[in-house]
């Protein structure tokens, strides 16, 4: 029996800081990836782009929302990165011409449903295990408002979404499945980039206690000044992520309460095996991330105290020297 074949549409609203960021990880500007592992940089030439940005993804949003008269406050979403792919049974045997035809059909209907003048980027990866693309426009209304919460803020719209994404795919590709979406089922989608975080500040912690562990007294100011360095991302880093954390924390109760009513249905012969070990998964994969902020926050805990001070009194000074 041949697996099921999905077209895979989902959101993330970006609002500051973090919008720098994901343009480095889409545009491919870092030189390496440890945080990601997937990315194999020796076919990064073979990504593409359907649309090239003009700018920095930043500064085409504030052109953006300043040329359309709107009021941006430092909350508002001003980039919303759309992720593109489909499952990977999709891409098996597809020629490079096969998978461009796929995401050039996927831009029409986001263009569609977007003005695409406010379409800032539209780069394909080719250089991760499935192919994906990354979509990033600035989520302007046709009446020229700021408001991703109007094009994708609600369970509705979602599911509107992801029902109108599905019929415009299956016209060209008629072995789509439609899936259910995170907000017709009430399960909460755990960000892939929350485990690649993870992995990234668990590699700082063990430099963090490396260092710590070969500090002596003949040593200690040159080690403070290489700790003090990694902290001042470090710290900031793990108290975002625990703040994602909490955010997602839902999705564990959820999927519990799911693999428990699943156990019942595959007892009784009415579910699949295969969908119970999926859940199964996804909770160890969550439960992992789990633990590990929680080490994170041990570590940070550990720390000793004039280290802290010190990077917590250089934070200080910076931050009133931006202020002046």
């Amino acid at each position: 029996m041949e697996k099921a074949q999905y077209a895979i549409l989902r959101f993330a609203k970006y609002k500051g800081p973090e919008i720098g960021r994901i343009e480095a990880h889409d545009e491919r500007t870092k030189e390496k990836y440890a945080s990601n592992p997937d990315v194999d940089t020796s076919r990064s030439r073979l990504n593409f782009h359907l649309v090239k940005p003009h700018r920095s993804y930043r500064a085409e949003a504030e052109k953006q929302i300043a040329e359309a008269g709107c009021r941006a406050r430092k909350d508002s979403v001003r980039v919303v990165e759309t992720l593109i792919t489909a499952s990977p049974e999709f891409f098996q045997g597809k020629k490079p011409r096969e998978v461009k035809e796929f995401f050039e059909y996927a831009l029409e209907f986001i263009q569609s449903k977007q003005s695409p003048e406010t379409i800032i980027s539209a780069v394909v990866h080719m250089d991760e295990k499935t192919p994906h693309m990354h979509l990033c426009f600035v989520p302007l209304t046709e009446d020229g408002r700021l408001s991703a919460k109007d094009i994708v803020g609600n369970r509705k719209k979602l599911t509107q979404w992801q029902d109108e994404f599905w019929k415009h795919m299956v016209k060209k590709y008629q072995d789509f499945e439609r899936g259910e979406s995170a907000s017709e089922t009430g399960r909460t989608h755990i960000p892939p980039r929350l485990f690649k975080e993870a992995v990234r500040l668990n590699r700082q912690k063990e430099k963090i206690t490396r260092l710590l562990s070969e500090t002596t007294p003949l040593n200690a100011k040159k080690k403070s000044t290489e700790i003090e360095a990694i902290l001042t991302d470090y710290i900031p880093s793990v108290e975002k992520l625990i703040t994602r954390m909490k955010k997602a924390s839902g999705a564990v109760k959820e999927l519990n309460a799911e693999i428990a009513a699943l156990k019942q249905e595959v007892n009784s012969g009415k579910a699949s095996v295969q969908r119970q070990l999926e859940l199964a998964r996804k909770l160890q994969e969550f439960e992992a991330l789990q633990q590990t902020v929680k080490d994170l926050e041990g570590e940070i805990a550990a720390i000793p105290p004039e280290i802290r001070e010190k990077y917590k009194t250089k934070t200080e000074r910076k931050e009133t020297i931006a202020l002046e």
